[in-house]
């Protein structure tokens, strides 16, 4: 996609691709051009048997997104703002099979908090926050913040966040394990790609049936994950990757995957 898109995809490294909310004079702030872009690049890199790992980044320093852009909600365009099926941003209720990880580069606020933790990993500037303000502007969280953060870190500190519309700071959410990997701001990027690395040196049919079973964890009873966990077993002893992880084991070599 061109320089002048709302959202820019760029392929990082083999099998790594970097999307980002190019809108740095808004403060990465969700429109409609940024919700539709948003959609397609998951559709794009979910097509794309070549991509395994997605970091997800906001353009410019300081702020990763601000949420939605409030003037579009004044203007009468807030319904542009979502995307059918993948909700706000076109992107807090995708299906996406693919791990996405949250390169977090300063400030992750309303909207641009509830997409964070629609990722499956976060890394963060360690002079960043995460806020879910939307009560201070009569507001609710309503893209997944209000039942994805109690998930996310102890309760009762995700109550007085969701109620107060306080900011938490990117440390503490290091602390209550909602930050992944804490680096100083002008290292997220490094810090993402490292994760994203680690990530794409596994076979990636297991870690995409790994992270659909996982993802659902705490929604789903151990009857229902027994099942999914077998249903991932059989998807992935079909393939050649399954064939290919024990016996590179037992020639001592690394893997060669091949995402088949």
């Amino acid at each position: 996609m061109g320089p002048n898109d709302a959202v820019l995809i760029e392929t990082l490294e083999d099998h790594i691709v970097q999307v980002t909310i190019n809108r740095p004079e808004a403060r990465n702030a969700i429109n409609a051009d940024v919700a539709r872009s948003l959609a397609r690049a998951i559709e794009q890199t979910e097509q794309d048997s070549g991509v395994w790992v997605v970091i997800l980044t906001g353009a410019g320093d300081g702020v990763f997104c601000a949420g939605a852009d409030l003037k579009e909600i004044s203007a009468g365009r807030g319904a542009g703002l979502s995307t059918e099926g993948n909700g706000f941003a076109g992107f807090v209720f995708a299906q996406r099979r693919k791990p996405w990880i949250a390169a977090v580069n300063g400030l992750a606020l309303a909207g641009g908090c509830e997409i964070a933790l629609a990722c499956d990993m976060i890394v963060a500037a360690d002079n960043g926050a995460f806020a879910l303000p939307e009560v201070k502007r009569g507001l609710i969280a309503a893209a997944g913040g209000l039942f994805r953060l109690p998930r996310a870190i102890p309760r009762h500190v995700a109550l007085e966040l969701i109620a107060t519309g306080d900011r938490l700071s990117a440390r503490r959410a290091y602390e209550f394990g909602l930050v992944n990997r804490l680096v100083p701001a002008a290292d997220v990027r490094d810090a993402a790609v490292k994760l994203a690395g680690e990530v794409a040196a596994n076979a990636p049919i297991a870690v995409r049936e790994s992270l659909a079973v996982a993802r659902q964890a705490l929604e789903l009873e151990d009857e229902s994950l027994r099942g999914l966990s077998q249903k991932a077993w059989h998807a992935i002893a079909q393939s050649e990757d399954f064939k290919e992880g024990p016996r590179a084991f037992i020639e001592k070599r690394a893997p060669r995957w091949t995402g088949a």
